[in-house]
């Protein structure tokens, strides 16, 4: 989603959001956002509050899935069919044939598809994995964006943002250890999904002018739940305890309440003062990761991810630099 309802998860991520990977000039209200709502730090604590409950959802599906013994089905589709739900409480029902009016429908199936398959490798991922290890590999969602937006896009990086790019890859390989005896296969599915991800991030880019962020949204929502019903509905497996049901129920609304305020977010502070913040996920992965499960981050994943972040941050940096000077020269205007 891209304006009013402009944010979209990758269910871990936990759920992160689309907006926070685009640069601030594609960001959802990076050039509207109203100068005297321009209030940084309520939309710094909404981003903050908004990654606690990303976070949640992630540790919500290791819960039902490793601990609640739900099939990975399952737990899919109620993570989309609980979001659906709540975006057409928000938008009303009457409004759904309008939301399926699309100018590119292939691009919107192939969209879904994308979020889908990520969606589905980060929870059976999680199944296997830590929650920080999962959040480190997410992270490289931004640097593979900018690696793939040349070719896809014509949006080509610098050779600055070219090295920083090639170490925060190195950062993964640090916290991942291939080859190690600590190296899990599941590593293999939590990078299917960031790479699923950055696809699913290029697409929604192109889709961001020719379709509007709420048939974007719906489309997303509606064809994983579509997709996904007649497998859950067969594995279907009831919570074997009260705990379990409330999670499972739970998740979608995490998704709901996370992605809503995110949004509101951008309507105190522009994109470019908000991004860092999402790396916030991090802490709150190790946190829920410990409280629930009891699992501490080992080094070699801190070490891994100091790095990756330390490269998105620099990116970050670079595009924010690049962005004042093309200001600078459109003020300067012809002499």
């Amino acid at each position: 989603m891209q304006r009013a309802l402009s944010v979209e998860s990758r269910d871990g991520g936990g759920d992160r959001a689309v907006v926070e990977k685009l640069p601030p000039e594609r960001a959802p209200n990076a050039q509207h956002t109203d100068s005297r709502a321009d209030r940084p730090l309520r939309g710094i604590a909404l981003v903050c509050i908004a990654t606690l409950f990303f976070s949640l959802i992630d540790a919500s599906g290791k819960y039902l899935l490793s601990i609640g013994q739900l099939p990975a089905t399952q737990v899919v589709w109620v993570r989309f069919l609980g979001q659906l739900l709540a975006i057409v409480a928000v938008l009303g029902v009457v409004s759904v044939p309008r939301l399926l009016k699309s100018n590119r429908i292939g691009l919107q199936l192939v969209r879904s598809t994308l979020l889908l398959l990520s969606t589905a490798f980060n929870f059976l991922s999680l199944k296997y994995l830590r929650l920080d290890q999962t959040a480190t590999i997410q992270f490289l969602a931004p640097l593979t964006v900018a690696l793939m937006a040349g070719p896809l896009l014509g949006e080509w990086v610098g050779w600055r943002r070219m090295i920083a790019i090639a170490v925060g890859f190195g950062g993964i390989l640090i916290a991942v250890r291939p080859g190690a005896e600590a190296f899990e296969p599941a590593f293999i599915l939590a990078f299917l999904c960031m790479l699923s991800y950055a696809f699913f991030i290029i697409v929604t880019r192109y889709l961001s002018g020719h379709d509007s962020s709420e048939t974007t949204l719906f489309y997303s929502l509606f064809m994983g739940t579509y997709f996904v019903a007649p497998f859950a509905i067969v594995d279907w497996v009831w919570p074997k305890d009260p705990l379990t049901l409330a999670v499972m129920f739970a998740i979608g609304i995490f998704g709901a309440i996370g992605h809503y305020l995110f949004i509101v977010a951008y309507r105190f502070a522009p994109a470019s003062t908000l991004a860092p913040f999402v790396y916030l996920s991090l802490m709150t992965h190790a946190f829920f990761g410990y409280a629930i499960f009891g699992h501490v981050p080992d080094r070699y994943t801190l070490i891994g991810a100091a790095v990756v972040i330390a490269s998105g941050l620099y990116i970050l940096h670079r595009e924010r630099v690049k962005n004042r000077a093309k200001l600078a020269a459109v003020a300067a205007g012809p002499r």
